[in-house]
């Protein structure tokens, strides 16, 4: 009866053993082939959403498939480049703007940092420093002057290496244009290609799967569609909250252009780490050094505002919209944050997600079933 139960837990340990490696086998196979097929998943991705209005086109329209695919493409490809153009446009406009009032607030800055220096360190902390200058050995004085010019090498080592990466940055960008026309390129092809013949490949998949594993596979896809509307609507809900409350609160404070900044903070709230900070930490620091006292307190009572109904909102909206427990929701989002830094945040949620959609197929009560296994008579 031993030797029996010890033969029935090695069997087990060797299936643990085989699920593991089948994981870890198809981890490093999706590891290496990504990079190689990320055109033609983009492509897949393309195809899956465009599949209903497509099918529509050709039910009730009685359109040929192909004539279909295209008209469907065209219309999201103009909407997207639309869209794009509009953004652009408005940003340089943005661009404009500022750069014509850039030398404005420099020379205010200037003008501020002038006085500074001229009231408060010529008159005091220039006489107090030159007077313990003159009274230093001159040992002292030496070192001092080779720390000084060490300081100033530094400083113009730093600037040199900012202006490397900044070009080196300019540079990247350029020469990745190419690349990116000619991943849209293939990804649209593909696109056509996969959704033209879409139900042949659908029928050819399934005719090669068993039928149990289909059943599974179009719950999880389902489930993880459902997640994922739900992720990006819970993300506008988020965005939208916040532009209408910075929105809300730089009216309340008298800031001119307050729609539009808060429509940028909105966008910008999609940054993780940064957010509205990016836009609210700066300008209160300008404030308060420009001298205007109340609106850097107005400024600083509204981004605490924004940061606390982010915090609180947060996974309350994306638990109810992705179907997830507010508490698990929290826990990913931290987790996510600790192991993955800022990405975290997004991917925290979405492997939260993927888990939920296995659980809720069975694919885990599957593996733990097939690692027990039958005990032998």
């Amino acid at each position: 009866m031993n030797t029996t139960l010890f033969y029935h837990r090695l069997f087990q340990a060797l299936r643990f053993l085989l699920v593991i490696g089948v994981i870890y086998v198809v981890y490093k196979l999706a590891f290496f082939l990504t990079p190689l097929l990320y055109p033609f998943i983009i492509g897949f991705i393309i195809a899956y959403l465009i599949k209903r209005p497509v099918d529509l086109l050709e039910r009730r329209g009685r359109w040929p498939r192909w004539l279909a695919v295209t008209s469907v493409l065209t219309v999201v490809i103009l909407v997207l480049l639309g869209i794009t153009t509009v953004l652009v446009a408005q940003v340089i406009i943005e661009i404009g703007k500022l750069l014509e009032m850039l030398p404005i607030y420099i020379d205010q800055l200037s003008n501020y940092a002038r006085n500074f220096v001229s009231h408060s360190l010529q008159s005091s902390l220039y006489d107090r420093f030159m007077n313990l200058y003159s009274n230093l050995d001159a040992s002292y004085k030496e070192k001092i002057q080779q720390n000084v010019g060490q300081a100033m090498t530094r400083i113009a080592q730093a600037g040199t290496n900012i202006t490397k990466t900044f070009l080196g940055g300019i540079s990247n960008l350029l020469s990745s244009i190419p690349n990116t026309a000619t991943v849209l390129v293939i990804s649209i092809l593909s696109a056509f290609f996969i959704s033209k013949d879409y139900h042949k490949i659908a029928n050819k998949t399934k005719s090669a799967i068993p039928a149990d594993l289909i059943t599974r596979s179009t719950r999880v896809t389902g489930d993880l569609r459902k997640a994922l509307v739900g992720f990006v609507k819970a993300q506008f809900t988020l965005i939208s909250i916040t532009a209408v409350i910075v929105i809300i609160g730089l009216l309340i404070i008298g800031v001119p252009y307050a729609v539009s900044i808060g429509l940028l903070t909105g966008l910008v709230d999609l940054l993780p780490y940064l957010g509205t900070g990016t836009v609210f930490v700066p300008w209160i620091a300008y404030a308060f050094f420009d001298g205007d006292i109340r609106l850097a307190i107005g400024l600083g009572i509204l981004y605490a505002i924004v940061i606390v109904q982010r915090q609180v909102m947060e996974p309350k909206i994306v638990a109810d919209n992705v179907g997830l427990d507010p508490l698990l929701t929290l826990i990913a989002l931290f987790v996510g944050l600790k192991l993955f830094g800022f990405l975290g945040l997004i991917l925290g949620p979405v492997l939260l997600v993927v888990i939920n959609a296995l659980q809720g197929a069975g694919v885990f009560r599957d593996v733990w079933l097939f690692i027990k296994g039958t005990p032998p008579a």
